[in-house]
């Protein structure tokens, strides 16, 4: 039998990368997947392509109201919620004279506040529903140490790291399992992004930090999506049933704890 056979999904950022992989993976398992993300567009699409066991929600984790309306989507979609992973998020980077309020208040609405209230809504559903759940945050390898130019980004994946442990000791009682991944550097268009910036603030020409990353990783290149979809099988399905509160690096060996 799959491994996610009958069980009922939500997946945050999915209609691109990570989220996306996982969704793809949740399908092939048996899951039925919420395809949630703040473009609705994209995530009809996304769905469109994985075909008829997942279905697009429109989900912006900033705002309660469209949190609490998602969660409501899904059970009425797929009659409730046994999985949620927590894959919305959003990076920046600056020397830290040169942080502004305006990134420092949007990565933490995102990656700390969206992983909180959403993991809030989703364990509030599976308390009533009273068969337990699984529980996924997206962490970093980012948040397991500093970084000169990713002070903020860091901060918000630490404290992924760290409200992991804390709601997985709490939630355990209901056999809510909460655990994380903590992935490396991940190829993809997210990294497109990153690699510019550090073009920017390290006068580097453009790709030559990504090249440099990658070559790092002891494994010998970069990571890619398809990589993580292993551990988050793992830690959706009944295998890591007496795994809590727990961060697995997944990472090429960048980074060992």
């Amino acid at each position: 039998m799959k491994r996610l056979h009958g069980k009922s999904a939500l997946i945050t950022g999915s209609a691109r990368g990570i989220g996306r992989a996982f969704a793809e993976a949740y399908v092939r398992e048996g899951a039925r997947v919420a395809i949630a993300d703040i473009n609705m567009a994209r995530a009809r699409e996304t769905a469109a392509e994985i075909g008829p066991s997942a279905y697009a929600v429109e989900m912006d984790v900033t705002q309660q109201g469209s949190i609490d309306a998602a969660i409501a989507s899904v059970v009425t979609e797929a009659g409730g919620l046994d999985i949620l992973v927590n894959n919305a998020a959003l990076f920046d980077l600056a020397p830290i004279v040169e942080i502004t309020r305006e990134s420092y208040d949007r990565l933490f609405s995102i990656n700390v506040s969206g992983t909180l209230f959403t993991m809030q809504a989703a364990a509030k559903q599976m308390i009533a529903q009273c068969r337990g759940g699984k529980i996924i945050n997206m962490a970093s390898q980012a948040g397991r140490r500093g970084e000169a130019l990713v002070a903020v980004y860091c901060a918000t994946k630490a404290a992924v790291i760290s409200l992991t442990q804390s709601a997985g000791l709490d939630l355990i009682k209901h056999r809510i399992n909460v655990n994380a991944i903590a992935p490396g550097v991940v190829d993809g268009e997210h990294w497109d992004g990153v690699d510019a910036l550090f073009a920017k603030y390290e006068n580097r020409p453009r790709g030559e930090k990504k090249r440099l990353v990658g070559a790092e990783v002891p494994y010998g290149r970069m990571g890619t999506a398809e990589d993580l979809t292993g551990m988050a099988i793992f830690l959706a399905s009944a295998e890591s049933d007496y795994v809590v509160s727990q961060t697995y690096n997944v990472d090429g060996g960048n980074w060992m704890s």
